[in-house]
């Protein structure tokens, strides 16, 4: 039976990445691995202080369930086990990728997943003045798809200098509850004159309703306001759309079976991520081929990363080798 490891591991970020609620200049995850004789599985996630978890607690919370693991806990007795989270990710993906060792066989196909292919990733600019967003949307000339960090005084400035210095690029918006209902109607107006193609997350969860009485210009789409299935049918007035994150599901299973019903009911689909390393997106990376809008590029924002490495080109992200996960 597998035996379980829990290490906390650290990793630069390139520079300060800077969202309506701080700034931070490193990356620090929690590793999960399970080893089985010559088989080993591994799993990442970010624990968020949003959420009310600490690296410490969610380590604890790993370790909590090691005798389970060596009982031969499955994924399926772990959704009981554990509630959706940082701790049940890295857990959910370790056996995942435990499972594809074993067999033999990617996880991709146990998930009945269609063979991997590249796909375009957004790459996110951090919060700051408009002319330094600008500036780095000037630098990433290679990147099609550009995320803008936003939830801040000053906003309409930010995006109409982005708009100038990036004129052919593909936008969207994260405004991470940083806007408030008042002013939402006027910020929309400003993301479609824009081109805005997205904005997630524009009211605290929570003090989302007015979503659904006012127009959208510009889609809307769910990010801290929705973790799980069960939280999605009542928002299908509010959003047009739901970002699906492996630390909010509690890993790989819950995401896949949330984004079934997403689609069931209507709603457009993205994938996103923390600010971790290529171990943490591999597995999104089976989620995200059937999205409309991919949010993957938290190793390319570290200064550091795993060896081996998801391969970034330009903004395309390629399926992860087996030496890395899955």
């Amino acid at each position: 039976m597998p035996a379980l490891d829990v290490h906390i591991v650290t990793f630069p970020i390139a520079g300060t990445f800077t969202i309506a609620r701080g700034s931070k200049t490193q990356a620090v995850v929690v590793e999960a691995q399970l080893s089985d004789g010559p088989f080993r599985g591994r799993g990442e996630c970010v624990p968020y202080a949003r959420y009310g978890e600490t690296v410490e607690g969610v380590r604890e919370a790993i370790e909590s369930v090691a005798a389970d693991i060596a009982a031969g806990l499955t994924r399926a007795g772990l959704q009981q086990r554990l509630p959706a989270g940082a701790a049940r990710n890295a857990l959910d993906c370790a056996l995942w990728d435990l499972e594809a060792k074993r067999s033999r066989i990617p996880a991709a196909r146990s998930a009945g997943c269609a063979p991997l292919k590249p796909l375009t990733t957004a790459y996110t600019l951090s919060l700051d003045s408009p002319g330094a967003m600008a500036d780095a949307a000037a630098r990433a000339r290679d990147k099609r798809l550009l995320k803008l960090k936003l939830g801040a005084e000053g906003d309409r400035e930010r995006l109409a200098a982005i708009r100038a210095a990036a004129p052919s690029a593909r936008l969207i918006v994260d405004a991470n509850e940083g806007w408030s209902a008042t002013e939402l109607p006027g910020l929309l107006e400003a993301c479609a004159a824009a081109g805005v193609e997205l904005v997630e997350q524009p009211l605290p969860a929570g003090e989302d309703e007015a979503l659904a009485r006012m127009p959208h210009p510009v889609p809307i789409c769910a990010d801290e306001s929705v973790h799980t299935r069960a939280g999605l049918a009542e928002l299908r007035t509010r959003y047009d759309a739901v970002n699906i994150k492996l630390d909010k599901t509690g890993g790989l299973t819950e995401a896949l079976a949330m984004a079934d019903e997403a689609e069931r009911l209507g709603f457009g689909l993205m994938v996103g991520c923390m600010l971790a390393s290529s171990l943490a997106m591999a597995p999104a990376l089976l989620l995200a081929q059937r999205a409309q809008v991919v949010d993957l590029d938290g190793p390319l924002l570290l200064a550091q990363d795993r060896t081996p490495a998801l391969h970034y080109e330009g903004d395309q992200v390629f399926p992860p080798a087996p030496a890395l996960w899955g």
